[in-house]
């Protein structure tokens, strides 16, 4: 479907420079936009990008002035960043949807499935399930006894949700996704072989909730692992049981928590972060890369490294380590010159 520069400032209040009639079709980086796309210029250091790009409209900031002719029509507007979000949601939301229930899934008699749900191939929902209004079931997703799903909620294919779980409204688990799979709980024997400590709790995903691919969360051994309300959670995350994280948290991902530890709200932890068991986090904490978590951390910190530091201790310790190399060296001549000196008292 093809939309012109008047009909795109039209739907974001945008002003144009250049030439109303202007079409697109598709959307670009600014570095590879081809005729017929368009692009956006979100970012000042890919500015000398937009005087090469062949996208045919760019979206730039109101205040944004060319400092070369640009041959792409121009929309102005007072956010890109947030526009562009706009236009991907409108984008997404023309996309065809996904209806009606496969002949060839499994649904229990003793399930409640809403009408308007989307079950695909190979689906499998068991008894006691409930699945809300205008959820979409992909192929190969498993739900298991007694699990409860809200209203708006996708499961994309492979998803696996064990018996008992509850998953809120409006959320997104990415394929290969398991919820509520046993916590590793294992009890040494006299022989050095383990006894299983039976799982009994489960996961509890509340609203607007999104969970990357292939990440999962444990069920809990008694009660509940939790994970709140707008929580995001990146691919290949492990939440252990009985973990509890607080709103509106994201993390990147490969993070790892170990079991009974809590996370508050507002929080952002990188890539490769690893949260001892047990740990207490609090809110709006920035933990950084690979850093890794052994002792607890108050509200509004940052840390960084293994173990983590606090940010400017990090960087005031990264800066000695960096010079070790010189500083032995110093260390070396000093001692020197101080043998030198006692021989010669």
């Amino acid at each position: 479907m093809n939309f012109t520069a008047e009909q795109i400032a039209g739907l974001i209040s945008g002003e144009v420079v250049g030439d109303k009639l202007t079409e697109v079709h598709t959307v670009s980086s600014i570095e590879e936009g081809k005729a017929g796309s368009m692009a956006y210029l979100a970012n000042p250091k890919y500015e000398p990008c937009l005087y090469t790009t062949e996208a045919s409209i760019v979206l730039v900031n109101r205040s944004f002035e060319p400092s070369q002719p640009v041959k792409a029509t121009l929309i102005k507007v007072d956010d890109v960043g947030a526009t562009v979000v706009q236009l991907l949601e409108m984008y997404n939301a023309m996309r065809p949807q996904k209806s009606g229930i496969s002949k060839m899934c499994s649904i229990s008699e003793r399930a409640e499935v809403a009408a308007d749900c989307y079950v695909g191939e190979f689906a499998v929902i068991e008894a006691g399930a409930r699945v809300g209004a205008g959820c979409r079931i992909y192929p190969q997703v498993y739900i298991g006894d007694n699990v409860v799903i809200g209203e708006g909620t996708t499961l994309y294919p492979g998803v696996k949700i064990y018996e008992g779980c509850r998953i809120g409204s409006r959320c997104i688990l990415h394929a290969g996704a398991v919820i509520g799979a046993d916590g590793f709980g294992f009890m040494p024997k006299p022989d050095g072989t383990f006894a299983k400590i039976p799982q009994l709790g489960n996961v509890i995903i509340e609203d607007d909730v999104e969970i990357g691919a292939n990440t999962c969360i444990d069920r809990a051994k008694t009660d509940s692992t939790i994970i709140r309300r707008g929580v995001k959670l990146d691919n290949l995350i492990q939440v252990g049981h009985n973990v509890q994280i607080g709103e509106n948290t994201v993390s990147s991902a490969q993070m790892g928590v170990a079991g009974s530890s809590k996370i508050g709200s507002n929080c952002f932890l990188g890539g490769q972060v690893g949260i001892a068991d047990h740990i207490t986090v609090g809110n709006r904490v920035m933990i950084g890369s690979q850093s890794g978590i052994d002792k607890n951390v108050a509200d509004g910190e940052v840390r960084l490294g293994t173990p983590a530091l606090p940010g400017i201790k990090f960087h005031r310790a990264h800066s000695v380590f960096r010079e070790l190399p010189e500083l032995r060296q110093q260390l070396m001549r000093m001692e020197k010159e101080l043998q030198a000196l006692k021989k010669n008292e």
